[in-house]
């Protein structure tokens, strides 16, 4: 076999054997393990604190990933390195927190003192690891155990499958506490401005033109004024409602076109208008209009709120604020 041909086969057993892992959690979660986090997911959720994630090595580099997830999804989390945790950032964990501790052994010394001072102050301790009777998970109030499997490692040694496990169930953990505390889309919003995932999560209203600036005429209208109203807007579409603002359709710059026979001094807007037309409301998520955009093949979408047309959003609004 060829070097490039067994690396080949190498690097696709690891992957395998990580995909293996993953599916023993998966059987697990149907069980006690399943169990032991909804137990831990409702402790978390009635305490006053924050979450304090703990570990050392690759453990501690899952603990610093699932304290920022916790963070991003309405949890306070910190991440005290237990090592760093014996020489004075003890005092970083108080009575109102919960201790969330990852150790694939349940052995790992340095974990100790984080352990003691827990159980000495009475405060919650979650145990991360593959070992039901090891010291961790024996002074824990709650344990998630994981089950024993093969590293994907060739040597058995780098933690690799064991780090993914734990990864997976420590997110599970975050997104149980998600759905329990009714953590929305605009909370993720409120934690997350920045960036491109920001700007997936910006709301129509925050994006959209209103007032002065909505291309708007009455019900009843010469289409020769919507023609230049259309023109002086720039929206590429004219909003038509009736005398309480209610939207009562829309002409848009394609509607002409495939009515360029009509004798535009005598007709009316209603004449040609498409009656409702593709609208979207002010609290729907700047990505799915940018979807309803590209589906329709449009350049603007009217914004309605309460059978009232509000705003009117452009395509290039969207792109401009990095919504795709």
């Amino acid at each position: 076999m060829s070097p490039e041909r067994n690396l080949r086969t190498e690097i696709l057993k690891a992957a395998r054997t990580s995909r293996d892992g993953i599916d023993t959690v998966l059987s697990e979660l149907d069980g006690a393990l399943g169990d032991a986090i909804i137990e831990a997911v409702g402790i978390i959720a009635k305490m006053r604190g924050r979450v304090i994630v703990t570990g050392v090595g690759k453990s501690g580099h899952v603990g610093a990933k699932t304290a920022a997830t916790l963070a991003s999804t309405g949890t306070p989390a910190l991440f005290v390195h237990a090592t760093e945790a014996s020489h004075g950032d003890l005092g970083m964990i108080t009575p109102d927190d919960c201790v969330v501790a990852i150790s694939w052994s349940g052995e790992t010394k340095e974990l100790s003192d984080v352990v003691y001072h827990a159980r000495r102050s009475d405060i919650p301790l979650i145990a991360v690891t593959a070992q039901s009777q090891s010291t961790l998970a024996r002074s824990a109030t709650v344990a998630l155990i994981l089950p024993m499997v093969e590293e994907a490692c060739p040597l058995g040694l780098a933690p690799t499958t064991s780090t993914l496990m734990q990864m997976m169930v420590c997110d599970t953990l975050a997104i149980g506490l998600l759905v329990r505390r009714g953590f929305s889309e605009r909370d993720f919003r409120h934690f997350h401005p920045g960036g491109s995932l920001g700007a997936s999560l910006t709301l129509v209203r925050d994006a959209m033109h209103s007032g002065d600036a909505l291309p708007l005429v009455k019900a009843g209208t010469l289409l020769m004024e919507a023609i230049k109203t259309i023109s002086d807007k720039g929206f590429g579409l004219v909003v038509v409602t009736d005398d309480d603002g209610h939207l009562r359709g829309v002409i848009t710059d394609g509607d002409l076109r495939r009515n360029a026979h009509v004798d535009t001094s005598t007709a009316i807007v209603d004449d040609i208008m498409t009656v409702g037309g593709l609208t979207v409301e002010p609290d729907m998520l700047l990505a799915s209009a940018l979807k309803m955009v590209q589906d329709n093949r449009v350049g603007a979408l009217v914004v309605e709120d309460a059978g009232a047309a509000v705003g009117v959003i452009h395509v290039l609004d969207m792109l401009r604020i990095g919504a795709a």
